[in-house]
């Protein structure tokens, strides 16, 4: 992914927890103690905070994100039958079954929520379209296993210590750069603004490293899959989905983190290429 709910929305509590500081100090004159500990509780505070205020808000953004109407009465058979088949996965997985949604997009599925007993699953309608029940079954199986082994609590905690690690050490050099400005006392502007853009900087590379670890999460949430329901359903889903040009297949950047499939090819790509789950399905001994 580019910019993943979870990142964007944990940056924007960063940001506005720097202007509450910044107000706080420039404004009414009160400093934080400077300290190495000090320094190392702000940014632990803050780091996981903004992660954990997404994790909580996820489905609430996702529904709202992605236009997902969630299924309370089926209005139709294919509505009947997604909530049939995400009951039997999820009883099988030992887990509550998640709400259950469709929203209109590319062909595409994703799984989100804070536990895996409060969860939701939404499929597009154009994935519905396409694919063959067995094969949407595949897809339904490979986010019941997101669900399963916790992977959006276990993304928010890395995502937290990656945070904490990025605001201390950025807080640390920033001290260091601004060290000399005797024109500013305490924590100045140029101190904020130091720290800020140190900030941005890291982040690039703590979310390179977030997302290695979603990819390793995608090949494991595969093998939940096959584990779930056998190897068809996910192999010719994903088999299908290579077929089609990348681009109409992207989620929007904010959700493509919890996706079936995801679009770019790179260190920031929050899903490994196609060809490679497909190939690491043939050959799991499962």
């Amino acid at each position: 992914m580019a910019i993943v709910m979870l990142i964007v929305m944990n940056l924007a509590v960063m940001a506005s927890l720097y202007v509450v500081l910044f107000i706080l100090s420039a404004f009414f004159g009160i400093h934080l103690d400077n300290s190495v500990n000090s320094l190392l509780l702000i940014a632990f505070v803050f780091g996981f905070g903004g992660a954990f205020i997404s994790l909580l808000l996820s489905k609430t953004m996702a529904k709202s994100g992605m236009g997902v109407r969630v299924i309370q009465t089926p209005q139709n058979q294919t509505e009947e039958w997604l909530l049939m088949t995400i009951s039997k996965l999820s009883a099988k997985a030992g887990i509550k079954m998640p709400e259950v949604g469709i929203f209109d997009g590319p062909p595409n599925a994703f799984a989100t929520g804070w536990n895996k007993n409060d969860a939701l699953v939404a499929v597009s309608t154009s994935l519905l379209d396409i694919m063959q029940p067995k094969e949407v079954e595949g897809v339904l199986a490979h986010e019941i296993s997101h669900i399963k082994h916790g992977d959006m609590v276990t993304m928010t905690l890395m995502q937290g210590v990656l945070n904490t690690f990025v605001i201390f050490i950025s807080r640390i050099i920033a001290s260091i750069l601004t060290s000399n400005d005797e024109e500013e006392e305490g924590e100045g502007m140029s101190y904020f603004i130091v720290s800020f853009v140190l900030e941005m900087i890291f982040s690039l590379f703590a979310t390179a490293i977030l997302m290695w670890f979603s990819r390793y999460r995608e090949f494991k949430a595969d093998e939940g899959a096959v584990r779930l329901d056998g190897k068809e359903g996910i192999y010719y889903a994903l088999a299908k989905l290579g077929e089609i040009p990348k681009e109409q297949l992207a989620l929007p950047s904010e959700m493509k983190a919890f996706g079936i499939v995801g679009f770019l090819e790179s260190i920031f790509a929050s899903h490994p290429p196609i060809h490679e789950r497909l190939e690491h399905i043939k050959n799991l001994k499962i």
